[in-house]
């Protein structure tokens, strides 16, 4: 296969973001076949390898609206300049050959969102300027004639795609995203229990964790709410502005010596190791990289109808699947789940589950896109 000029266009890459995990498996998995990578950016944060190319793209902007248009503006007229021969955009900008969406559609997060809103802030977040721009720059990029193709990370975007936008679902492929399971992996007994004196956790308690930032949108609340009327801990590892609002909650609901805010962390391996269970009742996320980091650690996992993750998940077998809302049912599956998960039929099920899901995989499934697109 000769050489594709392939370019990636991500406006702020971060190393402990959900796309940026993506992009940079996708690309390290990429970079072993015959692909000539380029980045476009108006931010890496990460680490560049030597033989992938970064065009940084940051035009002056005054808001919100300013630096999304900004960047689309200036992103574009680098690629048509560039005239690469393909164009993955994980920004929502017209003109783009594929784009991955990594963040799902706008409209129905808002919509979800709105279930915690009074109804006069409903038809406000409906109406905001900002919101409203995304929903348009998001209905003409799937409208554009040049999208040839469109990556999903679970069936539940493809199905809102289609029904949102009436793009063919020939053209939406779902492609899960990778996982390294030589290095996310459970430990034994006495090895967690070194990983929780070293963490600070308590040793013997029955410890579940909650992995992200953006506490509202990944259901900080629900997970708070969810273990207060039990005897379980729960570790929040990530950061939010708001955090003394949940620092708040936990303490009205009596749990707050159960539930430990940990902040953001390089690395979360040892968290995942140390804990029994990933609780993430997010209001609406396509499918967390952090479902597939904890089940590959052996850890069962309650989530949300909302969360694409929900689709690795068979009830009563890797974990359960609530409405992000039903705090009852959220507290059953709570209780639900082996006190202590090390060597659990649930702990095996849930990393047998991601097993297939290679950065190989994901590679060879990119490269068969791009090839049929190419074609």
């Amino acid at each position: 296969m000769k050489s594709i000029r392939l370019a990636i266009v991500r406006q702020k890459y971060r190393p402990d973001g959900g796309a940026e995990r993506f992009i940079s498996r996708a690309l390290e998995a990429l970079d072993q076949q015959t692909m000539d990578l380029n980045v476009i950016t108006r931010q890496w944060q990460g680490e560049k390898q030597n033989n992938w190319h970064l065009h940084v793209c940051d035009p002056v902007k005054w808001g919100r609206i300013s630096r999304e248009r900004g960047f689309a503006n200036a992103a574009r007229a680098l690629w048509q300049r560039e005239k690469f021969d393909l164009v993955q955009s994980h920004e929502r900008i017209p003109g783009c050959d594929i784009y991955r969406a990594g963040d799902g559609v706008h409209q129905c997060w808002l919509e979800l969102r709105s279930r915690l809103l009074p109804a006069w802030r409903q038809k406000l977040l409906m109406n905001n300027r900002y919101h409203r721009y995304v929903m348009d720059a998001e209905r003409a990029m799937y409208q554009a004639p040049e999208l040839k193709a469109v990556i999903c990370n679970a069936h539940m975007v493809k199905r809102e795609i289609v029904e949102r936008f009436g793009v063919s679902s020939d053209k939406i492929h779902v492609i899960y995203n990778a996982i390294d399971t030589h290095q996310f992996v459970p430990v034994g007994e006495s090895a967690r229990q070194q990983l929780r004196q070293k963490l600070a956790l308590p040793v013997d308690a029955s410890l579940l964790i909650y992995v992200g930032s953006g506490f509202e949108r990944k259901g900080l609340a629900a997970a708070i709410r969810a273990i207060s009327g039990t005897n379980r801990y729960l570790v929040v590892v990530g950061k939010d502005k708001a955090e003394k609002h949940y620092r708040s909650l936990a303490s009205e609901l009596g749990c707050s010596h159960r539930v430990i805010f940990a902040g953001v962390q390089q690395d979360t391996r040892p968290w995942y190791q140390a804990a029994d269970g990933l609780l993430l009742p997010t209001l609406y996320d396509p499918f967390p990289n952090v479902i597939l980091e904890a089940m590959a650690c052996g850890l069962p996992v309650i989530t949300s109808t909302t969360c694409g993750g929900s689709e690795f998940i068979q009830a009563g077998e890797n974990g359960y699947v609530c409405d992000a809302l039903d705090i009852a049912a959220l507290r059953d599956a709570v209780m639900a789940l082996p006190e202590n998960t090390v060597g659990s039929s649930m702990a095996t099920h849930a990393r047998e589950r991601v097993m297939g899901s290679t950065p190989q995989r994901l590679s060879q499934q990119l490269i068969s896109l791009y090839q049929q697109i190419l074609d």
